[in-house]
């Protein structure tokens, strides 16, 4: 009985929101504006928003530079030895900039939804074709994740998961409360995060696609993905809303 009230309480409440969506379309979480036929997925997102934040150069697929191939790539020829691949949204500049610095903020999950319904949307084939098990935030550390009130990274890999009907897990801890990185210099920040990570089993035998907003010099993706493999993955690939392209580091 108790099953069959639960039942019926989820198909009123979808049934209610369908009503709703035809007096007031859903509208755009970044610009509001409503759209009469949006996309299936956790976010709505209208076509305008998408091409602004959307919208890129070419990159490699092994580092996430701008080249208009991993063959191409001039920083790491195809062969990055700091995660398998890597899927980027944008260049860290601009709106999107602005964005993704209102998405750390409490009350920001909303665009942080928005910007992971467009980042799995973009690389939707290619997470596909890694043959991804399992999505893991770059974690916080308990500190700065109490002061701050919420994790844009693991908004983000929460909206990406249920974009691409992909587990999410928190198979990642901080071990150690770190200075921020974006408060030091690049040439610091590798050793900044080195082993400041520690994964558990779960990623055991796991193709696992490490989600943050903003990467850099690469240091924390890839002191995450040394994590994950001493812990037994398979293979580790990273996504990022944004690459901040201007801090371009040596050839990793």
């Amino acid at each position: 009985m108790k099953a069959w009230l639960s039942f019926l309480g989820r198909s009123a409440g979808r049934l209610a929101g369908q009503g709703l969506d035809l007096v007031c379309p859903p509208r755009c979480v970044f610009c509001r504006a409503d759209v009469p036929e949006p996309a299936r997925g956790p976010a709505v997102v209208c076509d305008a928003c998408a091409r602004r934040f959307a919208s890129d150069v070419s990159r490699c697929l092994a580092c996430g530079a701008p080249a208009s191939s991993a063959a191409d790539c001039r920083r790491c020829h195809g062969r990055c030895r700091d995660w398998d691949g890597i899927a980027v949204l944008s260049a860290y500049a601009d709106d999107l900039r602005s964005t993704v610095l209102a998405a750390k903020r409490p009350g920001g999950e909303i665009l942080a939804a928005g910007l992971a319904a467009l980042l799995a949307r973009k690389h939707a084939e290619q997470i596909a074709a890694w043959g991804i098990d399992l999505l893991v935030p770059v974690p916080m550390h308990w500190t700065r994740r109490m002061r701050r009130g919420t994790s844009a990274a693991d908004g983000l890999a929460r909206g990406m998961a249920a974009a691409l009907s992909l587990p999410r897990r928190a198979a990642l801890v901080r071990t150690r409360a770190t200075p921020m990185q974006n408060e030091l210099e690049p040439v610091a920040r590798r050793a900044n995060v080195r082993d400041a990570f520690r994964a558990s089993a779960v990623a055991a035998g796991r193709r696992v696609l490490v989600v943050d907003d903003v990467t850099t010099t690469g240091g924390t993706l890839a002191a995450c993905r040394a994590a994950l493999v001493a812990a037994g993955a398979a293979a580790v690939y990273a996504a990022a809303v944004a690459r901040a392209d201007a801090a371009e580091s040596p050839a990793a």
